[in-house]
């Protein structure tokens, strides 16, 4: 019994032999914590300027085109310069963009326009970030490790974004908006000197600048594999038709007339996860990967349908918790995938692909679910989200049976991957 206790432990042998996987795994951890800080402010701050749900998803709406357009062009960007200053320049575009928030949130009569037109730049410039730094992860650790730290990292992003929401919800109701934003700035700040302190990584390999053709060469390769294909459309399916973080406002203040337990809605889920983290030692002996991407993918969707007939905000916190364990060991498969099979010359435009699968779901869900709740109800949008995302992942699995068999053992590209990787020294 408890050597089957000890297999299901968190592996951190990557925290433990590789100095730049911990900078990332602190860097992310601060990151992440600053970001869910302003992550909590600014949907709650919109929400109490306009009362409307429609306003809060339209943060989204103003967000795509930056997320689609920069994350795309930092990708090929990624594959062509060198990551880590590119990591240190847009952390440091983020922390002015941020900068601007907190000005407008301090003003006795905060301006609706700003709060947009500052989301959009600084959704670009994450956006520009973003492939970077999920590039570069792959090449702080052995191939073999991959799964544990993909695991590890997703450890780092959960503190964050425990704690942050929390933190963001005591700073909203005690002194202000605008300290969400000056804690995120110092987050940021925190993030950018962990970037400066790693060594470099040169491409191993000739580049070419960024340009529309190497955009789609990544589009190309990224579509004509089905497994990554896969992928992205689960992906996509759960978060845009199941995320109901944009309700958090509305089921506080309007379902239960609770605003102080705004904070435990934004961290229920990330308590499951962390727990799933916790736990994931199993996930290495696991090689049917997008068998485990489906399964999880629709235990999400289920458990966030429940959580929308719960009678009890706690009820409903437990079945967020679920939904995001779920969550959670669907992201460490599909990372593992990512990691393990992508060669390193297209490593930064299929991140940036990647950033926009697990990016562009959430923000069209955001849409999708202010628009639900405004014209039917909070709930109803709910738990009608967490259904449609269950038969979209089924429908979806049926659809690319490659991705449904993919086994790591065998497929071409992970067996390319981990040949080339042992020549090279394992980087």
């Amino acid at each position: 019994m408890i050597d089957r206790l000890k297999a299901l432990r968190l592996d951190t042998t990557p925290l433990r032999t590789s100095r730049d996987f911990r900078l990332l795994f602190l860097a992310g951890t601060v990151f992440y914590f600053g970001a869910m800080v302003s992550y909590v402010a600014i949907p709650y701050q919109v929400y109490t300027l306009t009362g409307s749900n429609f306003a809060v998803g339209a943060i989204g709406l103003v967000e795509l085109v930056p997320l689609v357009v920069f994350g795309l062009y930092g990708g090929a960007l990624a594959d062509h310069v060198d990551r880590r200053k590119l990591l240190i320049s847009t952390g440091i575009a983020q922390a002015a963009f941020t900068a601007v928030l907190a000005g407008n949130a301090f003003r006795d009569d905060p301006n609706l326009v700003v709060i947009f037109v500052a989301s959009a730049f600084l959704a670009a410039s994450s956006s520009l970030q973003r492939p970077s730094r999920e590039a570069l992860m792959p090449r702080t650790v052995t191939h073999d490790q991959i799964p544990a730290a993909n695991a590890l990292t997703s450890l780092g992003v959960q503190l964050g974004v425990l704690v942050g929401p929390a933190v963001g919800g005591l700073l909203v109701a005690y002194v202000g908006i605008g300290w969400c934003f000056l804690i995120d700035i110092g987050g940021l700040g925190i993030a950018t000197f962990l970037f400066v302190l790693m060594r470099p990584y040169p491409h191993r390999s000739e580049t070419t600048p960024p340009s529309l053709a190497g955009i789609g060469q990544g589009l190309t390769y990224a579509f004509r594999r089905r497994d990554l294909l896969g992928t992205y459309l689960v992906d996509i399916a759960a978060m845009f038709l199941a995320m109901p973080v944009v309700l958090f406002p509305a089921v506080a203040e309007e379902v239960f007339g609770q605003p102080q337990v705004l904070g435990l809605l934004y961290s229920a889920e990330t308590v499951g996860a962390l727990v799933a983290t916790a736990l994931s030692g199993w996930t290495s002996r696991i090689h049917h990967h997008g068998r485990a991407i489906v399964i999880a993918a629709a235990a999400y969707g289920g458990f966030v349908a429940l959580a929308g007939l719960m009678p009890s905000i706690w009820l409903m916190a437990v079945c967020f918790a679920l939904s995001g364990s779920a969550d959670m060991i669907s992201g460490v498969f599909r990372g593992t995938i990512w990691s393990q099979t992508i060669p390193e010359n297209m490593r930064g435009r299929l991140a940036g692909i990647e950033m926009l699968s697990y990016s562009i779901g959430p923000l069209g869900g955001q849409v999708r679910a202010g628009i639900t709740a405004d014209l039917w109800s909070v709930r109803g949008a709910i738990t009608s989200g967490g259904l449609a995302c269950v038969a979209g992942v089924t429908i979806t699995a049926a659809c690319l049976r490659d991705f449904w068999t993919y086994d790591n053992r065998t497929d071409e590209y992970a067996i390319a991957e981990r040949e080339t990787r042992a020549a090279a020294g394992g980087s």
